[in-house]
């Protein structure tokens, strides 16, 4: 999630995933971080002059992607730079003739998006393989699935709230009409068999078969237009979770849909379902859609959440905080907020202590002090998850 400079607290630019979901990063004005989910605790840094818009990890291994962003940016906005942190360099560079405004990788592919436009190299050669002409696509939505199995890659379509889906194994692409506005968010779940989507309404989540384009759930967020910040499949693809402006995060269960998370909903939607397909899209939906399970209640706007592990979603906001909540996979409902951590502000107020405890010692600040984590990270590389 790219956080615009005039919203950025704490100095974040933008927080991620991985494609497991195991660690997040974030890009800062002054660089980039990477941290472990669950425990939390961080894996290593980097410190730049410049500030790093978009930080797209490869699993758990040292090459990263890095698009600059920020006040005074790293790195041009229109360069996709591939970073080997075990060098502590870039290995090479992709330019284009606007800003790129996504990237996503796996280990054979780098998916850019622009504007207008996605691009797909292969990774060993950087050639390119395909090209897809999108409608606008401001916020660089692009979901890649990470299984090696099944190359699946889902982008905006030519016009709004439609989804590209292309199923490269078999040469088949497939246009799904998601929505009627504009696309807010998509995600892929991690065998690229599902594919969830938002529009910018943000009332509504749909799930699609990628092979044949069919619907297979329709998810009521809320009655209230909102902001969707991320969506998100556990890796078994039995849960969704949906993070919104609203400062909620909404779980999903794909398994049991029409059991809605309590008696309530599952009253509502029993009193009207006889009156779907007779009433305008607005009101279809909403009779005709499957309520959330559990909710978290942050109140935070900007956050990206994922799964973890024993029924625990994991939250992180823009303003550098990192939640985990754990909720009741029988019962449903409110969610338990089992821990919490400023972490950005918490690792500013080390590093000044760091460099307070150095300058007194009549030292510098070693630029690659975090040596045992680098040589971590390159074993890391070398037994990819």
């Amino acid at each position: 999630m790219k956080v615009s400079i005039r919203e950025a607290k704490n100095h974040v630019l933008f927080v991620g995933f991985n494609q497991d979901y195991g660690c997040f990063a974030v890009g800062t004005d002054t660089g980039f971080q990477i941290w472990n989910c669950d425990p939390l605790k961080e894996r290593f840094r980097r410190d730049f002059d410049g500030g790093i818009g978009i930080v797209e990890m490869l699993f758990r291994c040292n090459i990263l992607a890095l698009v600059g962003g920020g006040r005074n940016p790293k790195y041009p906005l229109n360069k996709v730079m591939v970073w080997d942190d075990f060098q502590n360099k870039c290995l090479a560079e992709l330019e284009f003739r606007s800003d790129v405004k996504g990237v996503r990788l796996r280990r054979d592919r780098i998916v850019v998006a622009l504007e207008n436009k996605v691009y797909v190299y292969n990774f060993a050669d950087l050639q390119l393989i395909h090209q897809i002409e999108t409608t606008a696509n401001p916020k660089g939505l692009i979901a890649l699935s990470p299984d090696s199995n099944n190359t699946v890659l889902a982008c905006p379509g030519l016009k709004p709230g439609y989804v590209y889906v292309r199923l490269n194994d078999i040469n088949k692409t497939t246009p799904i009409k998601a929505h009627d506005s504009a696309l807010s968010q998509i995600a892929l779940n991690l065998d690229g068999t599902r594919l969830a989507t938002a529009s910018e309404q943000g009332t509504v989540i749909r799930v699609w078969d990628t092979t044949t384009g069919e619907q297979v759930a329709k998810l009521r967020r809320g009655k209230v237009r909102a902001e969707i910040n991320c969506l998100s499949f556990s890796k078994d693809s039995a849960w969704l979770c949906v993070s919104s402006d609203k400062g909620t995060v909404h779980v999903f269960g794909l398994n049991n849909l029409g059991k809605g998370s309590t008696e309530e909903a599952k009253t509502q939607k029993s009193r009207l379902s006889f009156m779907t397909g007779f009433l305008p899209s607005s009101l279809d939906d909403y009779v005709g859609s499957d309520f959330s399970y559990a909710q978290l209640h942050l109140g935070v706007p900007h956050s990206i959440c994922a799964f973890g592990e024993n029924n625990s979603v994991i939250v992180v906001t823009a303003e550098g905080s990192y939640y985990k909540y754990v909720f009741d996979e029988e019962t449903g409902g409110e969610g338990k907020q089992a821990h919490h951590v400023l972490f950005m502000s918490q690792q500013e107020e080390q590093n000044q202590t760091l460099l307070a405890q150095q300058q007194q010692a009549g030292e510098g600040l070693a630029p690659d002090s975090d040596n045992e984590d680098n040589e971590e990270n390159n074993n890391d590389a070398q037994d990819e998850d």
